[in-house]
């Protein structure tokens, strides 16, 4: 199914919480609503779903005009960040409660098929309160899945799992909704969510739609300030720099070499945390600064340091330990730096990103 969104605002006691916005979710595949909290994905996928009116735009399926229409008419499966339930039923009369509305054939080989994709089969004669959150989230997932529907809405359905349990699902959800046929909208503040998911990504900030495309283009190619800030975790370090004959000059600091398209005055260079090395390569540009933090997570190393230019975030790959208040020299390849103008607006992305999107 096509989903359009035109012109579409809501304003709840005179405050606007969506702005003018236009999106068209890409037929079967997945779209991912990435923001920050309060940046209008809740409400946006309200509408979506029939739950809420805008205030003016209006909401199309396949072309026709479905604005104002509630969502007992529409065929919309949605999953909360809560474990919606029906408390008495069992897990097994749960999945199957769409398929019993329907009278479709085969509900127990359906259920069973369901529940061994997300691993629940073990638990199908319990009731949900006997289930932990991971358990019970499989649950609301595979009766989502059961009904069938053209378009499914998922709400933050990971976040009130711990982390193990997140990164299962996550991989377990990519695969489910590669295999199937609906058109999936997604919200999720996480931008690695975002990129294991794939699919499309629509970037949203205070009730603005800031970027809308594949979701590996959005990431390597962020528009503008706002979006690289919303896609980028840990977050994008930004350092002030100006114009030069050269490339940018760097506040307190070197001068990167690079070709800018026109242009003078300040500009911000960003540099994701994955780009920086603690081991220089041929043209790297040294960054001296000393450790203020180093944290472990998962098979990354996390170092804070303070140099001239400012305090840098690298992401390292493997366990490495530091001193803190120990000298570290950070090392950037200026190629793999963005620059944005004064306005906010990107002006040069890295070379082997272009490449791959002219290709």
């Amino acid at each position: 199914m096509e989903l359009k969104l035109e012109a579409v605002t809501k304003a709840v006691a005179g405050q606007p919480w969506l702005h003018g916005l236009d999106l068209a979710l890409r037929p079967g595949a997945v779209t991912v609503l990435l923001g920050a909290t309060q940046a209008g994905k809740t409400s946006l996928m309200r509408i979506m779903a029939g739950l809420d009116a805008p205030s003016t735009g209006r909401v199309t399926v396949d072309g026709r005009d479905v604005t104002g229409v509630g969502v007992r008419e529409r065929n919309v499966a949605m999953v909360y960040q809560q474990f919606i339930n029906y408390p008495s039923m069992t897990v097994a009369d749960n999945i199957a409660s769409p398929l019993k509305l329907r009278r479709e054939r085969g509900i127990d080989e359906r259920v069973r098929e369901l529940a061994t994709k997300l691993h629940i089969e073990p638990f199908l004669q319990r009731l949900p309160a006997e289930l932990s959150g991971g358990q019970q989230q499989r649950v609301a997932l595979a009766r989502a899945l059961a009904k069938g529907a053209p378009l499914m809405l998922l709400d933050e359905p990971l976040v009130n799992l711990d982390y193990k349990l997140r990164e299962e699902l996550r991989e377990e959800l990519a695969q489910l909704f590669a295999a199937g046929d609906s058109t999936v909208c997604y919200a999720t503040t996480e931008p690695g969510e975002a990129l294991l998911l794939g699919g499309w990504t629509a970037v949203l900030d205070q009730g603005e739609l800031l970027q809308y495309g594949p979701t590996a283009e959005v990431f390597h190619r962020p528009q503008s300030l706002r979006v690289a800030r919303a896609f980028s975790d840990p977050p994008m370090n930004l350092i002030e720099a100006t114009a030069a004959e050269a490339g940018v000059t760097l506040r307190h600091g070197p001068t990167l070499a690079l070709a800018l398209p026109g242009g003078s005055g300040p500009m911000t260079v960003g540099v994701r945390a994955a780009a920086l090395r603690v081991r220089a390569r041929p043209g790297d540009v040294p960054l001296p600064g000393r450790v203020e933090l180093a944290e472990i997570s998962g098979s990354d190393t996390f170092v804070h340091a303070a140099t001239p230019v400012g305090e840098l975030v690298a992401q390292l790959s493997g366990v490495h330990n530091f001193e803190i208040g120990a000298p570290v020299t950070l090392h950037l390849d200026p190629a793999q730096a963005y620059v944005f103008g004064a306005d906010g607006a990107l002006r040069v992305a890295p070379a082997h990103h272009r490449a791959a999107a002219a290709a």
